[in-house]
């Protein structure tokens, strides 16, 4: 184990744990992953630190909660003055690369919803000093993912690397409205291909009628599933004659909705044998039957990026087709691991799988994410094949959290973290007590009238959630209650555990406080 490992870091997008073979998924197909997770180990009790694109795939690079690197929702990029693993690695002669979904920065150009209000009566500030960070990302260097002006590819338009990759090559978006890098090259190789994309070409299909879902008519081999299997494919065979170890990011769009799975994997899955989560239709928060009122009433428009209620038979529906974009997604994976052992590389490459969170999918009725932190968005896969220490299958139970990615690559590479990094090597220490999840929105969803700032802990036994401004939180017996339909906050023989519980969050959250920037000085 004495050469330096390279990595091969496979990441997908919105991804609940038991949405693979190797959790317990009985129906979906995924003998490629799972094949990685009986060589290696895999993580039972993985838990994202965000349950938001942006800000967990912030904290994976930076091994930091999103109250520290500052990506507290989507819509705030990354700061470029935060040190992420990435650049550790570069800086120890690696070579760096990204293939797929970055998320680091903003994609739809979308004017923000939480912005600076002047207030009556007040003098305004200047504009440099309207906020409590004089650079707030908001300059040009922070647009580079904007598909709008996606014009040419991304690495035209750097100077230097992005976020410690030296190549890059980016999705954008989801489903068969991927764009940035991958769709200059659809159009490359299909002059037509704006023709064949969006609910408006969709081929027909009278067997699925849910949300965001239509029968894509983007051929498989042109869907951005298959362009970043190719593209990675294409990236290790440049870097096999090299000298120097690589770290590979390849990040899959999917299976986040819009619901498209292209090909033979769009009716690979048969809805009606498809069952329901337990926990469907059950479940009585304030959200909750807000939803199911606004389904019921057709109020709320279930187009967009906001949770929603779904009766069984578009919980079946979607589920099915998940399921196809997860079996392609393996698919892919199989071609690339096949591609490291055809070039003499997989004898030395550290192979990771995981995703930036879940999704209801079906539990207590409802579909996507946000703001309820039910096991099916916070806990996420987790699989580590080392063939340096073959594990077997092992499979640990502890504790994790995907600010512990970053730690864990870095200790393996022999590359001492950087001073602030706050996730711990997963192979050499001991699992914490409770991890903690932090979520804050920019906008006001179905059963919210305000946005929401929610913190939640997890231990061994317990889920408690405690959300600012709401007269309602949450506390569930993961032991006895697994599908946490049970709320167990205002229930007086609770009050010990909720007191507990509490102290223990709050001692979590002051380990969790920043420890930088290093002092100058003693004083």
């Amino acid at each position: 184990m004495s050469k330096r490992p390279n990595f091969l870091f496979i990441i997908t997008d919105q991804h609940r744990a038991d949405h693979l073979g190797c959790y317990g998924n009985p129906i979906v197909r995924t003998p490629h992953i799972d094949g990685v997770a009986a060589r290696g180990r895999r993580w039972e009790r993985f838990y994202v630190a965000n349950p938001i694109c942006m800000p967990n795939r912030a904290s994976i690079m930076t091994g930091r909660m999103s109250s520290l690197h500052g990506a507290r929702h989507n819509g705030i990029a990354l700061s470029r003055n935060h040190t992420t693993f990435v650049e550790l690695l570069k800086d120890a002669g690696y070579r760096t690369g990204l293939i797929g979904k970055s998320h680091l920065q903003s994609f739809t150009g979308l004017p923000a919803t939480n912005r600076f209000k002047p207030q009556p009566g007040l003098r305004t500030p200047s504009r440099r000093l309207r906020d409590a960070y004089k650079n707030n990302r908001h300059s040009p260097d922070y647009d580079l993912e904007k598909s709008s002006t996606w014009d040419r590819p991304l690495a035209e338009r750097l100077d230097g690397d992005f976020y410690g990759f030296d190549h890059v090559e980016i999705a954008t978006d989801h489903g068969d409205q991927a764009s940035g890098d991958y769709l200059l090259w659809a159009r490359s190789k299909y002059p037509g291909f704006d023709n064949l994309v969006g609910q408006r070409n969709a081929l027909p299909d009278n067997r699925i009628h849910a949300p965001q879902a239509w029968r894509t008519a983007v051929p498989e081999e042109l869907y951005s599933t298959s362009w970043v299997a190719d593209r990675t494919e294409a990236w290790l065979g440049e870097r096999a004659a090299g000298a120097e170890p690589f770290f590979l990011q390849m990040s899959f769009p999917d299976p986040h909705h819009p619901f498209t799975p292209p090909g033979r994997y769009w009716n690979m899955y048969d809805p009606a044998e498809i069952a329901l989560p337990a926990s469907f239709g059950k479940g009585d928060l304030p959200p909750i039957r807000a939803m199911r009122e606004a389904m019921r009433d057709g109020t709320d428009p279930r187009d967009n990026q906001n949770p929603f209620a779904v009766t069984a038979n578009e919980a079946r529906a979607l589920i099915a087709l998940t399921y196809g974009s997860i079996t392609m997604i393996d698919d892919a994976i199989g071609r690339v691991l096949a591609r490291l052992r055809d070039l003499g590389l997989a004898d030395n490459t550290v192979v990771v799988f995981t995703t930036d969170h879940g999704d209801y999918m079906g539990d207590q009725g409802l579909m996507l994410k946000l703001l309820l932190h039910y096991q099916s968005i916070i806990r996420v896969p987790f699989i580590w094949h080392d063939p340096g220490a073959p594990a077997d299958g092992a499979v640990e139970r502890g504790l994790a959290s995907s600010i512990d990615i970053s730690a864990t690559i870095l200790a393996r590479a022999g590359i001492q973290p950087f001073n602030g990094l706050q996730g711990r090597d997963l192979l050499s220490t001991e699992p914490p007590a409770a991890i903690i999840v932090e979520e804050d929105s920019q906008r006001t969803m179905t059963g919210f009238d305000r946005p929401q700032r929610v913190r939640t802990i997890v231990t061994d036994r317990y889920r408690m959630s405690l959300r600012q401004g709401e007269d309602w939180n949450e506390l569930y017996d993961l032991q006895s209650d697994p599908d946490e339909v049970v709320n167990l906050y205002a229930v007086p023989g609770a009050s010990a555990v909720r007191s507990d519980l509490t102290e223990t969050m709050v001692h979590r959250m002051i380990e969790l406080q920043d420890r930088a920037p290093l002092p100058a000085y003693r004083a």
